[in-house]
C-alpha cells in the first residue's frame, strides 16, 4: 500500500475509534431513558436520536458547522475561551462520525436493555441494593452484549462515513482524509481507478469484518450470560 492509503486507513481507524468513545456514555444514558423511563417528550427524544438515520449526511455536517464552526453558536465560544477549533480537524471528523453512528449504538443498547428480565432488578432491590448498586451489579453486566455490539457496529459504520465528515471537517490529506474521502479523491483524479478499487476493497473488507465481529462477540457474550 502507498503512504496515502496507509494514512487514510490510519485516520479512518482513529476517527472511528474516537467516535465510539464519544458515543458510549451518552448512548447508555439515552438508551436507559428510552427503555426504562416514561416522561413527556419521550417520543420526541426518540425521534431526535434517530434523526441522523433519515437526514442526508450533508445536512448533519451543515448543522455541525453552524454549531461548532469558529463562528457557530458553540464553536465560537470554544475558540474564544479555550482556543479549541473543531472544524477542519480530526477531532471534528470524529464528532461528525459520532453523530451519524449514535443511533446505532443507542438502538443496540436499548434492545439489550429491553431483553433484561425486570424481576432480576426487583430481586436485587428487595435484597437492599440501591439504584447504583443494581445498575452496576445486575443491569450493566446483562446489557454488555448490546453495548459491545453497538460499539462494534458503530465503529464499522464510522469507517465509511462520508457526507457529514467532508462537510464539517473537509478533505485534508493527513488530517481528515479517511478511506471514503480518499476513495472520492481517487475517483476525481486522472488514472485513479486502480487506487479507488483498492480503497473500495479495503472498505468492504473492514465493513464485513466489523459486522461479523459484532455478531460473534454478541453470541459469545450471550452464551456466557446464559441468555
Amino acid at each position: 500500500m502507498s503512504d496515502a492509503e496507509l494514512d487514510a486507513l490510519r485516520l479512518s481507524l482513529s476517527v472511528a475509534f474516537r467516535s465510539v468513545l464519544l458515543n458510549l456514555p451518552l448512548a447508555v444514558l439515552v438508551a436507559w431513558l428510552l427503555s426504562r423511563s416514561r416522561f413527556r417528550g419521550r417520543m420526541l427524544l426518540d425521534a431526535i436520536v434517530h434523526l441522523p438515520l433519515v437526514l442526508p449526511p450533508v445536512v448533519v455536517g451543515y448543522l455541525l458547522l453552524m454549531l461548532f464552526g469558529v463562528r457557530g453558536a458553540i464553536g465560537a465560544w470554544l475558540y474564544e475561551h479555550f482556543g479549541v477549533q473543531l472544524v477542519f480537524t480530526q477531532a471534528g471528523a470524529a464528532i461528525a462520525t459520532a453523530v451519524m453512528s449514535f443511533p446505532l449504538v443507542v438502538r443496540a443498547i436499548r434492545l439489550s436493555l429491553e431483553g433484561i428480565d425486570p424481576g432480576l432488578e426487583d430481586a436485587a432491590r428487595t435484597l437492599g441494593a440501591g439504584p447504583w448498586d443494581r445498575f452496576f451489579t445486575v443491569t450493566l453486566p446483562l446489557m454488555l452484549p448490546g453495548i459491545v455490539a453497538g460499539s462494534v457496529i458503530a465503529f464499522a459504520a464510522g469507517l465509511g462515513e462520508f457526507g457529514a465528515v467532508i462537510t464539517f471537517a473537509s478533505n485534508i490529506p493527513g488530517e481528515t482524509r479517511t478511506l471514503p474521502l480518499a476513495l472520492y479523491t481517487a475517483l476525481q483524479t486522472p488514472d485513479g481507478e486502480a487506487l479507488a478499487a483498492r480503497l473500495a476493497a479495503m472498505s468492504i473488507l473492514l465493513g464485513l469484518l466489523g459486522l461479523v465481529a459484532a455478531e460473534l462477540i454478541t453470541r459469545r457474550m450471550r452464551r456466557a450470560l446464559g441468555r
